[in-house]
């Protein structure tokens, strides 16, 4: 019982750390929004 009780936490911590870290302020997923608006605005501005 106690080894579910360890492994159910540890799994809910991983998960929290996960959304933080992505999802966050500054997550990475922000990062990737700026990053592709910035490449868009280069590609854009590129003349053929």
């Amino acid at each position: 019982m106690r080894q579910i009780l360890m492994t159910a936490l540890l799994i809910a911590t991983v998960v929290a750390v996960y959304i933080s870290v992505s999802r966050g302020d500054g997550g990475t997923e922000s990062h990737i929004h700026s990053s592709g608006t910035v490449m868009a605005d280069g590609i854009s501005r590129i003349s053929p």
